[in-house]
């Protein structure tokens, strides 16, 4: 599949004018990394949907869950957040302006100097085990060997932090040179490692006296690799040779570690909302924990198909436009890819709360994952499904207040998103147990980004409000009816067929899904929304395997 650059050409001069190419660019760009995030996030539930069958939502999975959250934690804000948001501009800044040489040493003082910023994370993390992991989840210790589980699995897998560190700074340099599929497709190769871990290294650790979790634990350090060498060969053919470098007075390197500190902060309220429910929920028994954990995982895969991959499609055109004061460009690839969004995540939203049981059913309810825990997941999984489309602005948005050299705004709205959601959670949890975690953490999505994309707009002078408000108007209006459609086909397919049998759910959610699909496109039409040739010709045309052109 060939890979197609986004953004303008590297010789074209600052003033040059945004191209009416460039959102047929973003759409095709979007389309690769769709495909590309695709098979990750499909992999990602296959992987998911192994440890339910194994180990359900009990103690051990709880354990494994809170363990892999801390060093996952820095995963999700380095490979979605800090170096997207400070790496990739100023990288492709240099690329544009100075050359590739340039380029190439940047990106070797910015590679060395996350080895070892993140082998020492590694070594402290593995020293202090034991009161990191007390301190988050102390409820663990009610339960007989559960804590020691967790503290366990935590040294195991504490590596995995610098494993993704020389990952992510692959996918950044990639992305900046107009590859998106391959550095997309890398997270794949993480789920194939994991997968490999649950079904491979499982059954053989109590033959060497482990316990069968620390066959998850490996298969996480395995993927970490897979995803570094899966790029290492497209960044090679570039020419990027690895050579160690340390030096702290580098301008290049001082950039982007000083916009990569408020990036990470900036860019961190979803994984923080997540790391503040999992140490909460420790304290609501067994289960909670790891029905929060399937729920987001099912929520994850529209964010990563429809709001990570128009983002990573926009942030190196974005940082161009900024390099280059292009704030006409600026504003339409802003404007433009949020509408994207839209057209793909109201309706997935609305898909996610209306069909929450049935696809629950038919992706978890197998081997130790049983028809108890499915209603409990399906609630945590209505409760998150309204964050969607806060987390897919802050994908859009707050990269491009980094790419304007903006790190205050996006660091003091992310801060408040965080305080709004531990709050509300402390409410919300006694009210509605672990469902009020997750609905905190959605109420505190929206208003994140919400609040970012009313900022934005006063910076750069708008962003097409106007087209952007009534787009998303009838949006909602051919959703709603989609909605409907949805619900009356599930609820008389589910009264034609057996409660708890596979292909019933199978029928239920993919026949559901069919007609929700259909009448969302023709009240789409009916409504007049512009964007869904654009949004489900280019891209959906693309997970299809097809290359469209216009």
């Amino acid at each position: 599949m060939t890979e197609t650059p986004l953004g303008p050409d590297a010789t074209a001069p600052p003033s040059a004018p945004a191209s009416s190419a460039r959102p047929a660019r973003l759409a095709r760009s979007a389309g690769l990394i769709s495909v590309a995030t695709l098979v990750s996030r499909i992999l990602g539930v296959v992987r998911d949907v192994t440890y339910a069958w194994l180990f359900g939502a009990g103690d051990q999975m709880d354990a494994f869950n809170v363990a892999f959250r801390m060093p996952n934690l820095v995963r999700d804000l380095f490979a979605e957040g800090a170096m997207t948001a400070a790496f990739v501009p100023t990288f492709t800044r240099y690329l544009t302006r100075k050359g590739r040489d340039e380029a190439w040493r940047l990106g070797n003082l910015v590679l060395t100097a996350l080895i070892l910023a993140t082998s020492l994370v590694v070594v402290a993390g593995i020293a202090y085990a034991w009161p990191l992991t007390t301190l988050f989840a102390s409820g663990f210790a009610q339960v007989s060997g559960k804590l020691e589980l967790t503290v366990l699995l935590t040294r195991v897998m504490f590596p995995f932090l610098t494993l993704v560190a020389i990952a992510v700074a692959f996918m950044g340099m990639l992305n900046s040179l107009g590859h998106f599929f391959v550095p997309a497709l890398s997270p794949a190769v993480f789920n194939v490692g994991a997968i490999i871990g649950a079904l491979v290294l499982v059954p053989l650790m109590p033959l060497v006296g482990w316990h069968p979790t620390v066959g998850l634990a490996l298969g996480t350090l395995l993927g970490g690799l897979g995803q570094a060498v899966t790029q290492w060969p497209a960044l090679r053919r570039e020419g990027f040779r690895f050579r160690p470098r340390v030096s702290l007075s580098d301008p290049g390197l001082r950039e982007v570690m000083l916009l990569m500190v408020p990036g990470t902060i900036g860019l961190a309220a979803v994984q923080i909302n997540q790391f503040v429910n999992t140490v909460l929920a420790t304290g609501q028994g067994t289960g909670a924990v790891s029905w929060l954990n399937y729920a987001f995982r099912i929520i994850y895969l529209p964010i990563g198909l429809f709001g990570v991959s128009i983002a990573t499609a926009a942030i190196p055109t974005i940082a161009a436009m900024a390099a280059h004061d292009d704030h006409d460009g600026l504003r339409a690839t802003v404007s433009r890819g949020l509408r994207l969004m839209l057209v793909l995540n109201v309706p997935a939203t609305l898909g996610l709360v209306v069909l929450a049981s049935p696809i629950v059913a038919l992706i978890f309810e197998r081997g130790s994952f049983t028809s108890l825990d499915t209603p409990a997941t399906a609630a945590a999984l209505m409760c998150y499904a309204p964050g969607l489309l806060g987390y897919s602005i802050v994908k859009i948005v707050s990269p491009t207040f980094y790419a304007l050299k903006d790190s205050r705004t996006p660091v003091l709205v992310s801060a408040s998103s965080v305080a709004i959601n531990v709050v509300l959670n402390l409410l919300l949890v006694r009210v509605l147990g672990y469902r009020g975690l997750a609905l905190g953490t959605a109420v505190s999505a929206i208003v994140n980004g919400l609040t970012l994309l009313v900022l934005l707009r006063r910076r750069i002078g708008g962003i097409d409000e106007r087209h952007l408000l009534t787009t998303f108007a009838r949006i909602l209006g051919a959703s709603v009816v989609m909605a409907v459609a949805v619900a009356v086909c599930a609820h008389q397919l589910a009264a034609l067929a057996p409660a708890r049998a596979f292909w019933s759910h199978a029928l239920q959610v993919s026949m559901s899904i069919a007609v929700g699909l259909a009448v969302f496109l023709g009240a789409g039409r009916l409504f007049g929304i512009e964007e869904l040739d654009e949004a489900f010709g280019r891209v959906a045309g693309r997970l299809l395997g097809r290359t469209s052109r216009r």
